[in-house]
C-alpha cells in the first residue's frame, strides 16, 4: 500500500465512482485486463511524458474500447488529459487495494523454494482461513519462488511474517552454536 498520493487519490475517485454506479467488479475486471496486457511498446507510449494526451486517448480507445466499460475509458481519458499517465501502474494497484478492502480479501505472499501444485496451494489457503486474523476473509495467494530459502515456506500477511524455511532453521542453529549456552563461558 505504498502508493503515491496522486495514485491513491485517482484510485479513490475511480473506486467511489464505480461504487456509486454499481460497477466496482466491472472496473476491477477492466483494470485486471489492462494490467495483463504486457506489450512493451504500448506501455512505453501510454507512459511517455513526451506523447500528448489526445494521442494516448486515441491509442487507448483503439486498443481497449471494445473490451472495457465506458466508465474505465472515461477515467483513462481523464488520466491522459491531466498528464498522470506515468502513475497508471500505481493507480491500478491502489484501486486493487481499495477493492480488496471492500471485498474482504487478504493478500498472503507465499514464498517457496520451488513451485508447488494447486492442491498444495488450496490446502495452504484452507489452513490460513483458520487463523484468527483471516477468518471470514477471502485469501488471495501471491506465489513467489526463491531457491535461496532452500525449502519450507514463508508466509506474509500485512506486517506479519511466518518463517518456516530451512534457511531460517539453519540460521537459528548457527546462532545456537555461536552462543553455545551449554558450555560455560570462560
Amino acid at each position: 500500500m505504498g502508493h503515491s498520493k496522486v495514485a491513491y487519490r485517482y484510485a479513490k475517485a475511480l473506486f467511489d465512482l464505480a461504487l456509486e454506479t454499481g460497477k466496482v467488479d466491472d472496473v476491477h475486471a477492466d483494470l485486471t485486463q489492462i494490467k495483463k496486457v504486457n506489450h512493451k511498446e504500448l506501455t512505453a507510449i501510454l507512459g511517455s511524458p513526451v506523447i500528448g494526451g489526445e494521442k494516448k486517448i486515441a491509442i487507448f480507445e483503439a486498443v481497449f474500447s471494445n473490451h472495457v466499460q465506458p466508465i474505465t475509458i472515461s477515467f483513462f481519458k481523464l488520466i491522459f488529459n491531466k498528464g498522470r499517465s506515468v502513475a497508471i501502474k500505481d493507480i491500478i494497484e491502489a484501486y486493487f487495494d481499495k477493492y480488496r478492502l471492500y471485498r474482504g480479501i487478504k493478500v498472503v505472499e507465499m514464498t517457496t523454494a520451488v513451485s508447488i501444485s494447486e492442491d498444495v496451494k488450496q490446502a495452504i489457503v484452507k489452513e490460513l482461513q483458520n487463523i484468527n486474523m483471516l477468518v471470514g476473509k477471502t485469501i488471495e495467494l501471491k506465489e513467489k519462488v526463491d531457491a535461496s530459502i532452500i525449502g519450507g515456506i514463508l508466509l506474509q500477511v500485512d506486517d506479519k511474517l511466518f518463517d518456516a524455511s530451512i534457511k531460517h532453521d539453519l540460521q537459528t542453529i548457527k546462532r545456537q552454536f555461536i552462543n553455545n549456552m551449554y558450555v560455560s563461558q570462560l
